[in-house]
Parts: structure tokens; sequence; C-alpha cells
């Protein structure tokens, strides 16, 4: 490591991995031989035998960058991306998702830690792990009066491990997978945002990869432009290749994504799966009634907190408190209750919980 890291900090740091917590201090010190920690090798679900677990597509250590102006963008990032998965890289903007992308795909160099794609270590695997790894990064920059087809063989052009043979049949496949065939003529400068977003997606897809890496994939996008990227994306998934996708969008999470991660203030605060995330949420109870000021009375009463009264309906905390004998509560003091829910807490809420912002939850 150099000698900028690790910061000057005597707070220790807890990141949620799923359900479990690790706490790491700023001196903790390498291994007995001096070398860096390990890196995971394979991602293990809580419950699940190590033996069961895959390989991860996207493995770091300590992954850190400070700037020269003393902004330390990425503080200690420990990924582990489970390959096959879509993994959701959230966070508010300026959190520090595109460092953090910047420094896997060795665009930027880190001040810090190591990482590894595709199980090779990074960056002197870089030659070797590139081919594989398809990636759309601050958005698409193409020239702007060509066609689609005539931008994306200049990119194969400068694309070393290229066949120029089967040039042909591979674009006219990329632009058939992300349904630009039919626009083959048309000038870049004609395309609407998301053809844009959708033929830099191709120009990605022009050799078989393993692991996809989009930063913002959607941001711009009109609605039916947004639909088009998430659809392609599950497309790529299925078809077994690693997405790994950075966004600021909850909607993004909730349709496409199997796991996730969230920054905060260059920190990745939280990383384990989508039904993971939901269960941090304290479970609430919705009592539906005309009597909200008598059944507020019984929920005090239960020893129920964060009681929210509105019209008609009110929620609280559930706490230790079986629904059914809230409910039988309810009845006995004579409360006429219409309706009752038990549910979590939302998703936007378990993100502004975790990053102290507010998302966009429309995408």
């Amino acid at each position: 490591m150099s000698s900028g890291w690790p910061p000057a900090d005597d707070q220790q740091d807890e990141v949620t991995f799923g359900a479990r917590t690790r706490t790491r201090s700023p001196d903790a010190q390498p291994g007995a031989d001096g070398a860096e920690p390990a890196l995971p090798v394979a991602a293990t679900a809580p419950g699940q035998d190590a033996a069961e677990a895959g390989p991860l597509a996207i493995a770091s250590r300590g992954l850190a960058k400070r700037f020269r102006s003393g902004q330390l963008a990425v503080d200690d990032v420990d990924l582990a991306v489970p390959g096959g998965s879509v993994y959701g890289f959230l966070g508010p903007n300026g959190s520090g998702k595109t460092t953090t992308i910047r420094m896997l795909l060795g665009l930027v160099q880190p001040t810090g830690g190591s990482h590894q794609m595709l199980g090779v270590s990074m960056p002197e695997g870089l030659n070797a792990v590139l081919p594989k790894v398809g990636s759309l990064v601050e958005g698409p920059a193409f020239y702007s009066f060509l066609s689609g087809p005539a931008n994306l063989e200049r990119c194969d052009a400068a694309d070393r491990t290229a066949d120029p043979a089967t040039a042909a049949a591979r674009i006219g496949e990329a632009l058939d997978r992300v349904g630009l065939s039919g626009a083959g003529r048309k000038h870049y400068r004609a395309y609407s945002l998301g053809m844009k977003q959708r033929l830099a997606i191709a120009a990605g897809l022009l050799q078989p990869r393993e692991l996809m890496i989009l930063d913002e994939p959607t941001n711009g996008l009109d609605p039916q432009g947004t639909r088009e990227v998430r659809a392609l994306i599950r497309q790529i998934a299925a078809d077994g290749t690693t997405v790994f996708v950075s966004s600021h969008l909850l909607a993004e999470v909730e349709q496409v994504c199997s796991h996730v991660g969230v920054m905060r203030s260059g920190r990745l605060v939280f990383q384990g799966t989508l039904d993971e995330l939901r269960g941090r949420g304290s479970p609430r109870i919705l009592v539906r009634t005309a009597d909200v000021a008598l059944a507020a009375r019984v929920l005090t009463s239960l020893g129920m907190a964060d009681i929210q009264p509105g019209s008609g309906q009110l929620s609280a905390l559930l706490g230790e408190q079986p629904p059914e004998r809230v409910n039988a509560e309810l009845v006995r003091a004579g409360v006429g209750v219409s309706g009752l829910q038990r549910a979590g807490e939302s998703l936007e809420d378990l993100f502004v919980g975790l990053t102290g912002e507010g998302f966009n939850v429309s995408g």
C-alpha cells in the first residue's frame, strides 16, 4: 500500500454483509508474512455451506482511492460479487461508485487494497481479463455522423483480440441482441437516448463476455428507454453473464438485481441479497379503523413504539407483539378493525437509513 493509506482515523467501521456484521479497525495488520489478507474466492450466503458456494466474479479487499487533493473517494471497500448474479451497486451521486468501477477496470490506480476479476488478480491480469469484460462507464461516446453498425465496426477494429473475419456476423448479432437491427442506416446523431445506451451495451457484447459492468445505464432516459435497458440487462443475465450495474435508482434494484451493495461517502455500508436487505427492516403493523385515537391508546398500552396515526389508519413498530394479540386487544377495547396488516419498512426507508439520503424511486 502507498504511504497515503490508511487515512488517519481512530474510529472503527462496521460493514454489514447480509445478516452478518464485521467490525474493522483502521489499525488492522496484514498477515504474518506481511502480505495483504487473502481475497475471498467464493460467495457464501447465510446458512449455505462453503462447498456449495460459487466463484466470485469480482472480489476486493480494502480497495481505496485518495486523490491528490486529499479527498478520500473510496474507503476500504470489500466487494463480493457472485458469479451469475445481477449485482446492484447503489448509492447517492458522489458516493464513490464510478471511482470504484474505474479502479476495477484499471482506468484509475488504487491507493490501497487489492482486487480480482473473474478470479484473476488485478492489475497484473488486465490483458487476460479485460477481453472477457464488457463495460459502459460514464455514458456512450460514438461518432455522430456514422451509423450504429459503422460505429461498432470501429470499436471492433480497435480490439486486438477480435477476429476481423467474423466482425460482420458479431456486429449483426450484437445489434440484434439490443434491438437495433432495424436502425442500421440511421446516423448516431438521430438516435434517442435509449438507443444510444443500447448501442453502447452492444459494443460491450461484440465478443463473448463473462462479466458486464454498467455505470448508470438508465441515467437520463425516459420511462420507455429505461424499460428497454432493464429488459436488456435481464436478457444478458439470462444468458449466463454476470452483470454489475451501478445506479441511484431503486426501481432498478427491485426489478433486475439479485444482490446489492450500498455505498455511502465512499464506504460500503451493506452487501448481500435483495431479500437480506429487505429483512433488515423492523416489522410494522398497519391498522385500518375509524377509531384511530382509541386504537392509538391500545397500541400504547401494549408498549408499541413509533405510533403514526393517519386518516382512517395508523401504524406502529410491531416489536415482540404477535399480530393476533394486537388484533384481539383492539377488538376487546371496542375498536372497529376493518383491516390489519404486518409489513416491513419500504426499500426507500431502508436506503435512507443506510445512506442518510433519499433516492429516486421512480426509475
